[in-house]
């Protein structure tokens, strides 16, 4: 295992701090009937942060294994954030939570600001169509977020946020082999209540916020939630371009929240959200442009846009928007057994509509302009049954997953001199059968075994014709397109099966102190090339991608609560790995090939630590070492000349939040949150540059679209806990982002040598400031 004779020295000093703490856990008949009485337990789990005067660290509650246990006690490296952080920290959706987690790396993909990138230990996803799976599921309430597009909105009411690292194909199935992010939005409380917010910044912008618990009506109880957000766009555009700004914000949500008591023994759980989208995309800055290519095509002023500074003004000629309707149902239904168990079911739809449309060359020539249109749904539905003894806790269920989407992509280049009618559409059924069994042996030792077998069928439908003479597309008379595909033509279908155990062995030291060796494995699905031009390659399908994986886990708490220290050493291995090409010819395509196999070792640590009363530190760190083993391209290894995407050798974490006084008229409290990235490249392109032995210059070279290594840094101060009469308190706080104004840029898209070198970035937005109030009764 590569680099782990590197860290694990590391461990070392935790683990030999746990074999010293104190407090022995409580092994009474009582304590243990309690414990398993709390394991299958449904009521939600809360994150509990430290109250003014408390003098050690909250407890906080995960469902990282489908029941209720506290976070300190799962043996999987899972990191929470309770409402508490979550307000502190500004995190309203998905994007936000990039690296506040070990390992977690979130990007939004060239263009967008609603489709997220999500890494976890090298396990990434970087195609945002629909016929590709992600490698980190999402989940909102139970349900899970079959797609990328549209994976970044507005969680309303949101309550804690769980991020599980490693392979959990057990548990949550297909497309889970970087980990899992858990989205848990907040339930009614039966009483009347709530709040309201507003935020006023810079660029004109203006976040509203309110929800309202209303009191207990015979068996229901009640919530509603809304935001709204406007932001002017950062990028100004000149007289003459197709739209005003870009980078703007205009977007609202909404959110229902509903528990109904149809008895003590049964109870339901209906969620609804709906969000909607309607700005400009992200500008695409041309960052590079070969002027050789561009003057002999008949363009060559458009090197004179290129510019690798963030700029703030642009000039386009093409349409540019990204328009987004998301809206998802949830209900769960829990039937409890007494003494023989809990069975519970959930179920979900979701519905997306998700447009956009790009100037792809950030310059006011007609050189390539894009749209996409899709229209996705998707259907889950999970029935469960858990249970505990004296000695066993057990969970095991069926579950079964349909989609169906369909994107019509036409594209556009050089003044019309090369056109494409690109269209697919693809349906997923899967469904699985899982379990999972704990033992618990001599009150310390827990073995842990689990099994879930998934069986899937994926079919698609494909569609592209072509108009670009000069390149050997020329349509019949009469015709717009010579199509390469015609309608009903190229509709393949195959079938995935995989199974996938897991196995544990987790030994409580004492009260203070877990240690845990984990085996997990996982698979990526399958599926098809839905932008191919190639006939033969449409209708082959990519085979899954797998991953197995050892962790070596341990998790303490020191002096008296004050400190928790978390560590996780891993070593994965992948097979058949997915990685996503982008062609730069015919089409704007983006294929998926299984190039080879691949091994990442890494280490993550994490630090909570009450310094004093009111002051807390936070800290987590990274450590990767990803490498191919077999990377394939035109049937020659090029393992040693590919880059990793996506994986920053280090990443870290720091949160200092303080309560810097209290008294009786409120108290102020500051938070500052500072994130670093090392540098990561964002293609699977080759490392070699001009000049080396091994240099193809047919081909992207990584370095070119490597994002460098940057940090961002977040503040906020806050006088909160204001008296307003009997039932209200109030806040008030004054927040920065990206205080130190980084400028980086964070992602590209690489037409690549056949289309001139064309790249184009999108960078780290500019500082934004401003002033909030809050009211909660």
């Amino acid at each position: 295992m590569r680099n782990w004779p590197a860290v694990l020295p590391l461990m070392l000093p935790l683990l030999a701090t746990a074999q010293i703490a104190t407090a022995a856990p409580d092994t009474t008949p009582t304590a243990k009937a309690k414990a398993a009485e709390e394991a299958t337990a449904p009521a939600e789990a809360e994150g509990s942060a430290p109250a003014p005067g408390e003098t050690a660290l909250g407890d906080i509650e995960v469902t990282a294994q489908r029941r209720v246990e506290k976070l300190q006690d799962v043996p999987i490296a899972v990191t929470a954030f309770p409402t508490d952080q979550l307000e502190s920290r500004g995190i309203n959706d998905l994007g936000d939570l990039n690296a506040l987690a070990p390992g977690l790396q979130i990007s939004k993909t060239p263009s967008n600001n609603t489709i997220s990138q999500i890494t976890i230990r090298g396990s990434s996803q970087i195609n945002p169509a629909i016929y590709w799976d992600p490698a980190v599921g999402i989940y909102v309430d139970g349900v899970y977020i079959g797609k990328a597009q549209g994976s970044i909105f507005d969680v309303v009411d949101l309550n804690r946020v769980e991020v599980l690292r490693g392979p959990q194909g057990t548990l949550y199935g297909r497309n889970t082999i970087g980990g899992t992010v858990n989205l848990v939005t907040r339930a009614p409380t039966g009483a009347f209540g709530g709040s309201a917010s507003i935020d006023v910044g810079n660029y004109n912008s203006i976040r509203q916020r309110a929800s309202l618990d209303l009191p207990h009506m015979g068996i229901v109880s009640l919530s509603i939630a809304a935001v709204t957000e406007q932001r002017d766009g950062w990028v100004d555009t000149t007289r003459l371009s197709s739209v005003p700004e870009l980078n703007n914000q205009n977007s609202n949500g909404f959110r229902l929240a509903a528990d109904f008591d149809f008895s003590s023994a049964l109870q339901g759980e209906y969620r609804y959200d709906r969000s909607r989208y309607n700005q400009t995309n992200n500008f695409d800055q041309l960052y590079r442009a070969d002027p050789a290519f561009f003057g002999f095509v008949g363009y060559p002023d458009l090197p004179a846009y290129a510019s690798q500074d963030r700029e703030t003004e642009a000039t386009v000629d093409a349409p540019s928007f990204e328009r987004a309707r998301i809206e998802g149902h949830a209900f769960t239904l829990t039937w409890d057994l007494g003494g023989v168990g809990t069975i519970k079911s959930i179920t979900g739809y979701r519905r997306l509509d998700w447009n956009d449309s790009l100037d792809l060359d950030g310059s006011p020539m007609d050189v390539a302009f894009t749209q996409r249109f899709t229209d996705y749904d998707q259907y889950s539905q999970d029935l469960q049954y858990s249970g505990a003894t004296d000695n066993l806790t057990y969970v095991g269920g069926i579950y079964y997953f349909a989609d169906d989407g369909y994107t019509n992509n036409p594209q556009h280049f050089f003044n019309g001199g090369a056109e494409y009618d690109s269209r697919y559409g693809t349906k997923t059924s899967a469904w699985a059968g899982y379990g999972q069994v704990d033992y618990h042996l001599m009150d310390a030792w827990t073995f842990t075994a689990g099994l879930r077998y998934t069986h899937e069928k994926k079919s698609l439908e494909r569609v592209f014709g072509c108009n670009a003479p000069a390149a050997g597309c020329t349509p019949p008379d009469g015709e717009s397109y010579l199509y390469i595909m015609p309608e009903g033509s190229t509709e393949p279908d195959a079938t995935f099966t995989d199974t996938t155990p897991m196995a544990s062995i987790a030994y409580r030291i004492n009260a203070n102190a877990n240690v845990y060796l984990r085996y997990a494995e996982g698979f990526k699905s399958g599926g098809f090339n839905g932008e191919s031009a190639d006939p033969n390659e449409t209708t082959t399908p990519f085979k899954p991608e797998k991953q197995k994986s050892f962790e070596l886990g341990a998790k303490t708490r020191l002096a008296n609560g004050r400190v928790q220290l978390n560590a996780a050493l891993f070593h994965n291995t992948l097979e058949d790995l997915q990685e996503s090409v982008f062609l730069g010819s015919d089409a704007a395509a983006t294929v998926v090939r299984n190039a080879g196999e691949a091994t990442v070792n890494g280490l993550e640590l994490e630090l909570a630590w009450m310094i004093v009363d009111g002051t807390q530190l936070r800290m987590n760190y990274a450590y990767l070492d990803s490498e191919y083993d077999k990377f394939i391209d035109t049937g020659v290894d090029q393992s040693n000349n590919r880059a990793f995407v996506h994986t920053p050798d280090s990443t870290y974490n720091i949160v200092l939040d303080s309560e810097l006084m209290r008294r009786d008229w409120g108290a102020i409290r500051a938070v500052a949150d500072y994130v670093w990235t090392d540098s990561f490249y964002t293609y699977a392109y080759q490392l070699a540059q001009p000049g080396d032995a091994n240099y193809d210059g047919t081909k992207q070279s990584a370095g070119d679209t490597e994002v460098d290594a940057h940090g961002i840094l977040n503040l906020r101060l806050a006088l909160a806990d204001m008296p307003l009469g009997d039932r209200a308190t109030g806040e008030f706080s004054f927040w920065v982002r990206n205080a130190l104004d980084d400028d980086t840029a964070n992602n590209f898209i690489d037409f690549g040598p056949g289309f001139g070198s064309l790249t184009v970035a999108n960078f780290e937005p500019p500082r934004m400031l401003g002033v909030g109030a809050t009211v909660r009764w």
